[in-house]
């Protein structure tokens, strides 16, 4: 890949950073030949300072560190697109994206990271990856009075008793040709679904990978 890269007369190339769970453009920073090949050997991601003239690892003193999910590179072969998982805030300034000011320069997002928001907007398919992590803390730590406590406590009978009942509000609802009701009662059959995956052992990933596959 990195003889494949089209590298500026500085030696440099431009790369974007996104969180591969939402999508969400978390950074713009520039590489060059060594710091790639230490992000694809570390798998965190390493950048050259055109400032200090040096390599650095991304959260190498913050802990904020991006570890490498996937690599892409653009049609023109002169930018490369990084998905990570972002532990913490990418921005320095603590803001989970560097983009947190629209046009008018008005701060769209927290100034100070607050994982609650990671996902909070826009609104989007990381909606998914929030409500499995957070039905996989429920599952370890079994707050009382949670609903997902209880589904866990009741046992797969249960889960798939339910999710069987929510698959035929769905076909209700559609068949009452109401939109309010699909959408109500689809949250509520993914929501369940979801449970049914993280009993069974089986990660988002998993579904997106074996969807991949057949695209």
């Amino acid at each position: 890949m990195i003889n494949t890269i089209k590298f500026d007369e500085r030696g440099l190339v431009p790369a974007i950073i996104q969180d591969y769970q939402s999508g969400q453009v978390l950074m713009m920073a520039y590489m060059n030949a060594e710091s790639l090949e230490k992000t694809i050997q570390s798998g965190n991601t390493w950048f050259y300072s055109r400032s200090r003239q040096s390599l650095w690892m991304k959260g190498e003193s913050s802990g904020h560190i991006q570890e490498v999910k996937e690599i892409l590179y653009d049609c023109d072969e002169d930018t490369i697109l990084i998905k990570v998982e972002q532990t913490g805030a990418a921005c320095h300034t603590g803001h989970y994206s560097c983009f947190y000011r629209n046009a008018d320069g008005q701060e769209v997002a927290p100034a100070v990271f607050d994982p609650d928001q990671v996902y909070a907007s826009p609104v989007g398919p990381g909606i998914l990856a929030e409500l499995y992590n957070i039905i996989v803390e429920r599952k370890e730590k079994m707050p009382e009075g949670s609903y997902t406590t209880y589904l866990f406590d009741k046992g797969l009978d249960k889960i798939l008793k339910k999710v069987g009942e929510e698959n035929a509000e769905v076909i209700i609802a559609s068949k009452n040709r109401s939109k309010a009701e699909v959408i109500y009662e689809t949250s509520d059959l993914l929501y369940h679904l979801m449970v049914l995956l993280v009993e069974q052992g089986v990660s988002l990933e998993d579904i997106f990978a074996e969807l991949k596959s057949r695209r």
